[in-house]
């Protein structure tokens, strides 16, 4: 059976799917690109320094193991402990970014929007239960727009580096909870940042992850 793979996710592993180096994917937009919303101060950090870290502390970790030649969805599948952590953090974060898009927010249409509709009614109550998920994800973690074994959606929450790529889950997008991602701009405040994410959310993007899974049931396999 073909593995799902997240659309157009520039992980360096998509080109040759096993690499011996981790390295860190480049932002699909300019520092800058998400503000008001998200600043550019804030992506310097997060991406910068936090994503970054991930990126370097997990190439230290897997030299000389087992993950050294894997894939990062190979490492995140398979390991533990800080091995996973890291991978994981990885993945999430490039996930999250991709997530997002300048001039985007909005309500999806299509079979994305249908299938909302579907499972929550009107998309306003839709936001309304991303935002309780978001608000009682305790502590650091994730938000996560999923599409179930049985094609329906769900909201899941993760606490840590946890992630819906080792369930039987897809992930369609995510929002990233952890304090770090929001602090400078909206200190404490974790609803307004989640308020101001329906502003950035690339629905192009959860609809093409949605798109690509169907293409899979279906054995299509998609041009690259």
């Amino acid at each position: 059976m073909r593995m799902w793979r997240p659309a157009k996710l520039p992980f360096p592993q998509q080109k040759g799917f096993i690499m011996a180096k981790i390295t860190l994917p480049e932002l699909p937009y300019a520092m800058d690109a998400l503000s008001p919303h998200i600043s550019k101060e804030t992506l310097e950090f997060h991406y910068g320094k936090h994503h970054k870290t991930y990126v370097e502390t997990l190439n230290k970790l897997i030299a000389g193991t087992e993950f050294e030649n894997k894939s990062l969805e190979e490492i995140v599948k398979k390991s533990s402990g800080k091995i996973f952590n890291n991978a994981a953090q990885v993945w999430n974060h490039t996930f999250y970014w991709n997530s997002m898009a300048p001039k985007a927010g909005g309500e999806p249409d299509g079979v994305l929007g249908e299938a909302i509709e579907k499972k929550w009614g009107p998309f306003d109550t839709f936001k309304t239960e991303f935002g309780k998920v978001a608000a009682d994800t305790f502590g650091s973690g994730w938000v996560w727009l999923v599409q179930t074994p049985d094609g329906g959606l769900d909201l899941k929450s993760t606490s840590n580096a946890q992630t819906p790529l080792t369930t039987a889950d897809k992930p369609l997008l995510t929002c990233d909870v952890w304090e770090h991602a929001y602090y400078i701009d909206y200190r404490n405040k974790r609803p307004d940042y989640v308020g101001a994410f329906w502003n950035v959310v690339n629905w192009k993007f959860a609809a093409e992850n949605m798109a690509s899974g169907a293409a899979d049931k279906a054995g299509i396999r998609k041009a690259s």
